[in-house]
């Protein structure tokens, strides 16, 4: 079987009773003390918030707040809310498209991170969507915003059921049902169906990768949920897969070309699992992708690249990062549908005050 995380439940039982019964080591934790018990507490060195106001004015900054200014002249957003019968489960979705009849150059399909929904990576859906591309942000009704909803105490358990591997595919089953819906109804007619691409942050990485090719295990058996019409991945934050097999392994389906973003500081910690930043590295290198490519910002935490909250004022730091990746995943678009490197050349270039590390690499033989 394949998982988000590994912890299994009668084992997480266990290790929450004894935890319950123990008195809280980090003080003023109250109510979010069980959270925190798992999530630990150790501190983040602040950001150099010097070093991040400069970087405000880089291009990609600076065009970011002029796209945000003109929204509502260049980006159309329509809600739909699909029920798959065969299996009884919603399907919402939210699409960003270019204003009017304009045709859309490329299609991305974008799969949200656990806990999150389809209005969360708004702030990506609508930056494509000002470049002439559409963007189709699901909402995986299992691993969705409603986990965070209930007794703080059953949450751990809400999060295991949401990344179990019975959720794991329903969130792939989600994405097909979803492109076959979308691709059959009037809208599609505004796209060009040449181009689609797949995209994720974190447990949306992860749903991004089984719809790109990797290979999975499952009831001794190795399952293949490869979409073909998916034609590249955007893999923000991408965790591990967690089981018996070996990450090369799990990829070594995977040809299509392949952008991954991520952190120095890209630590996924929920309770009951940890993944380190290093598992970002590991999983770019074991990936078989014929033409990939790997940024590391210098700093930022996993939920870096998640929408921030409305009538919140977004830090420097937050700014910098989400317009760099705006622009960094437009570039990766671009060449995928032109051919065309040049934007992605000119991107390292620029941003190479925020980076701690930026990869190309070409396997002809792939």
């Amino acid at each position: 079987m394949f998982a988000f995380f590994s912890l299994n439940r009668l084992s997480f039982s266990r290790k929450l009773s004894r935890v319950l019964r123990q008195k809280p080591f980090c003080a003023g934790l109250s109510s979010l003390f069980l959270l925190f018990v798992f999530i630990g507490c150790a501190q983040k060195p602040a950001p150099d918030h010097t070093l991040w106001q400069q970087q405000l004015q880089l291009p990609s900054v600076v065009y970011a707040e002029q796209v945000t200014q003109r929204l509502s002249q260049r980006v159309t957003e329509i809600d739909f809310n699909w029920l798959d019968t065969r299996r009884d489960r919603q399907v919402p979705a939210l699409l960003f498209k270019p204003v009017g009849r304009q045709k859309a150059k490329a299609l991305i399909v974008f799969s949200h991170g656990l806990g999150g929904s389809k209005e969360r990576y708004a702030y990506l859906g609508q930056y494509w969507a000002s470049q002439g591309y559409a963007s189709l942000h699901l909402q995986h009704v299992g691993s969705d915003r409603q986990v965070w909803r209930g007794s703080r105490l059953l949450l751990p358990f809400r999060l295991m059921d949401a990344a179990d591997a019975s959720e794991a595919l329903a969130r792939v089953q989600d994405v097909t049902f979803a492109l076959d819906q979308f691709l059959a109804s009037d809208y599609a007619t505004d796209i060009n169906h040449e181009h689609i691409i797949m995209a994720g942050h974190s447990y949306g990485a992860n749903t991004a990768m089984l719809l790109s090719g990797a290979q999975v295990e499952q009831n001794g058996s190795t399952v293949s949920l490869k979409d073909p019409r998916i034609k590249a991945a955007i893999l923000i934050s991408a965790p591990p897969f967690y089981n018996s097999q070996s990450l090369v392994s799990v990829l070594s389906d995977i040809h299509l070309p392949t952008l991954h973003i991520t952190t120095t500081e890209d630590e996924i910690r929920v309770p009951g699992f940890y993944s380190a930043p290093q598992d970002r590295f590991d999983l770019y290198e074991a990936m078989a992708s014929h033409y990939k490519i790997l940024a590391v910002f210098s700093a930022g935490s996993h939920n870096i690249f998640s929408g921030w909250r409305r009538n919140a004022e977004p830090t420097a730091q937050q700014q910098v990062i989400k317009a760099a990746t705006q622009a960094l995943s437009t570039a990766f678009i671009d060449e995928v549908v032109t051919g065309d490197d040049r934007a992605i050349s000119a991107w390292a270039q620029q941003h190479q005050a925020v980076l701690a590390q930026f990869l190309r690499t070409e396997n002809t033989a792939g």
